[in-house]
This record gives C-alpha cells, sequence and structure tokens, in this order.
C-alpha cells in the first residue's frame, strides 16, 4: 500500500537525526563513538536508586504506579522550586527537556513563524522547529544591536532559543553581558527567551553566570533536564517560566502524554531531598572534568596542524574546526570505516554551513578507547 496520500505536510519537514541513524547503523561496543551526547554510565547512582525505589514503593505504594497530575507531582515541583528558588506556580515537569522544546515550538510557532537561534545550535531543537514548519533564522553573535538578524526580521519572531551554559555542540558560554544584550532585545522586539539548560550544573571550571530567567522572568522559558545529572533513563526535565505561559504547556502536554512518568517523578524527588542528587554531582563533576582535560591533552597531542577546538567550562562536549578543504560530511564514511564515530558540524547549523567543523563528546569513552579513536580519527584527518 501507498502511504505517501496518506501523510500529512508537516512528515515532509521532519529531519532524521544523524546520530539516532549512527546508532541504527552500528553496535557502540564495536567502535570508537564520540557521536552521542551520553552521559558515562559509571556516573549513574545505582545502589541510591535501588534504595530509593525501596522508599518510595513503601512510601506512596500504588500512588507511585498510578496516573499523576498533568503539571507534575507536587514533591517534584517543590523539589525544583526549592533549588531554583522559584515559585511553585512556575514550575511544569515536563517528559525530557526536548519534550519541553517541543511545546514551546508547538504553543509559539504557527508554519512561517521566526524562531531566532545562536548558530551552531542543538540538533534536537532544529528536528522540533522544522517539524512545525517555523522560519529559523540563526544569529551570528551577541555584540551588534541586532546580533545580524534584521529588524524586520526581529519584528517577526516568537521566539529565541538558546543554550547559555555551555552550549551543545559548541560548548560555549553565554557572557552576562551577552545574556543582557538578548534580553534588551527580547523587551525591544517582544519575544519570548527559551533558555535551555540540560549542561548548567555540569561546571568544572570557571564561574557561574547569572541565568537568562533571572534577568527576564516575566519573558524567558527556563528548560531544565535530569538526563545529565542524573541519569537519561529517567525521561524528566522541566519548564521555568511566566505562569500564562506555562498554562499553554499544561493544556499542550495533556494531549501528548497525559502526565510525566509518576515513578519517575517520585524516585527524582526523593533524590533531591534526600542529598543524593548533590552528592553525585559532584562526583560526577569530578570525573568529566578530567574527562574533559584529558581529551583536550589528547588533541593537543594528536591532532594535525591547522585543526583547532573549544575548550568549555563544563558539559559534555568539544567542537572541532579543520582546514577548509576538509568537508566533514564527506570524511564520515571513512572514518566510521576506520572504526571512529563523530558528528559533523554543518547538522548543527540550520542552513547546512561550515562542514568542515565537528561536534566530539568526551563523556561516554574510557581513557583507553578516547586515546585510540582520536589518535584513529587524526590519522583519518591527516590522510
Amino acid at each position: 500500500m501507498d502511504y505517501s496520500e496518506l501523510l500529512s505536510d508537516d512528515v515532509h519537514g521532519f529531519m532524521r537525526s544523524p546520530v539516532r541513524e549512527i546508532f541504527k547503523k552500528v553496535n557502540l561496543n564495536d567502535i570508537y563513538s564520540f557521536a552521542g551526547g551520553y552521559p558515562n554510565g559509571s556516573t549513574f547512582p545505582i545502589e541510591d536508586i535501588k534504595q530509593i525505589c525501596a522508599d518510595v514503593l513503601s512510601k506512596y505504594g500504588s500512588m507511585a504506579l498510578q496516573y499523576g497530575a498533568t503539571q507534575g507531582v507536587p514533591e517534584l515541583r517543590q523539589a525544583v522550586a526549592r533549588r531554583y528558588n522559584v515559585p511553585l506556580s512556575r514550575v511544569q515537569i515536563t517528559t525530557s527537556s526536548q519534550q519541553g522544546i517541543d511545546i514551546c515550538t508547538r504553543i509559539l510557532v504557527n508554519p512561517g513563524d521566526v524562531i531566532l537561534t545562536s548558530s551552531p545550535t542543538y540538533l534536537g531543537a532544529i528536528q522540533s522547529f522544522k517539524s512545525y514548519r517555523a522560519d529559523i533564522q540563526p544569529m551570528s553573535g551577541w555584540k551588534e544591536d541586532t546580533c545580524g538578524v534584521s529588524h524586520e526580521t526581529l519584528k517577526k519572531a516568537k521566539f529565541c532559543y538558546v543554550i547559555p551554559d555551555f552550549q551543545n555542540p559548541s560548548g560555549e558560554t553565554m557572557t552576562i553581558t551577552e545574556r543582557q544584550a538578548l534580553v534588551d532585545l527580547s523587551r525591544k522586539y517582544g519575544f519570548v527567551i527559551v533558555e535551555d539548560s540540560p549542561y548548567r550544573e555540569l561546571r568544572y571550571s570557571g564561574t557561574p553566570v547569572e541565568t537568562i530567567y533571572s534577568l527576564a522572568p516575566e519573558r524567558t522559558i527556563h528548560l531544565g533536564s535530569f538526563s545529565k545529572i542524573f541519569a537519561p533513563g529517567f525521561r524528566l526535565g522541566w519548564a521555568i517560566g511566566p505562569e500564562e505561559l506555562l498554562d499553554s504547556i499544561y493544556v499542550c502536554k495533556q494531549s501528548l502524554d497525559l502526565c510525566p512518568p509518576v515513578l519517575d517523578q517520585y524516585l527524582a524527588a526523593e533524590f533531591m531531598s534526600s542529598g543524593a542528587l548533590d552528592r553525585n554531582l559532584k562526583k560526577s563533576i569530578a570525573y568529566y572534568k578530567e574527562k574533559r582535560d584529558y581529551m583536550i591533552a589528547l588533541l593537543e597531542k594528536y591532532m594535525p596542524e591547522g585543526v583547532s577546538w573549544t575548550h568549555p567550562e563544563g558539559g559534555l562536549f568539544l567542537f572541532l574546526t579543520l582546514p577548509d578543504s576538509i568537508d566533514t560530511v564527506s570524511l564520515y564514511d571513512k572514518a566510521l570505516s576506520a572504526g571512529v564515530a563523530y558528528v559533523a558540524g554543518s547538522f548543527f547549523y540550520p542552513d547546512g554551513s561550515h562542514r568542515n567543523t565537528m561536534r566530539l563528546n568526551f563523556s561516554f569513552l574510557d581513557k583507553n578507547k578516547m586515546e585510540n579513536g582520536i589518535k584513529i580519527l587524526s590519522e583519518v584527518i591527516t590522510h
């Protein structure tokens, strides 16, 4: 049967994730993969989770296995509100930060509406924006009055999407001056800011910068995630924002999945309130800092002349820039055949430019595999 005539127009805007396509083709255990954004499994607090599971089921019984409130169970909402010092009424639990991005797009954007983004930006956000047929307009920086976007485009913008801390893919962090410049621009032109912060608590050096939400709570939706600070198998995140916008998110979520996974929420709430989150986060930060430093040392040791990379203060990624003559999209099959995977940087640019860049993840592989993978990758680039 030919289903093509039955599919909606939106389907044609769907974009396949090159990262997910990699995982369909190969077994991660058979290659040196720098492609995914996977936390390292050794940071997952398995023993704590075993105990917390028993505690939650003993404490809440069948409630933990029942349907829950769309906005999230009170215990988790209260824990998030306390941690980030915001009113409870401004907290909505989501089924992952990715869902938060998608719902924000769903409630704010009509086909053809303008979404502003940093450039490069998170691939999953580009996928969501394209699925709603948005007009994605990359901003060239934060120093110009209009951040490289025309006045006409800024007037049409519905929201600006940014990852201000340890951005995926670049690993870079916006300064307080840059954040304030974006806030000023949003107030001048009337658009909302969607601040995606899944990596904010994974800081290894430097000084924390105020959130954009703290600078402009009346026009910012702040998204967070438990995937990087707890475990990604718990598909949980949160949205903090103006109550009127949260109400639209609340109603939209009812039609998507009714409520976030209830058992997972009680586990996350207990994990936070017991102090286990902060204890485990401290260990994870020390572990990932060592991994980041080791990858930078390997790049300095093995990469050929003409290759440069970012030096992130946190997060899970480094972004490499190769000589203009090297196309990392074309180079990929050669690299995969040699046993190493990365993500071509052009996938993170809405216009597909910057084909001489790549993103590398430093959290997933152990040190021996990381060194072997970087050696192979440098040889592929050189030859």
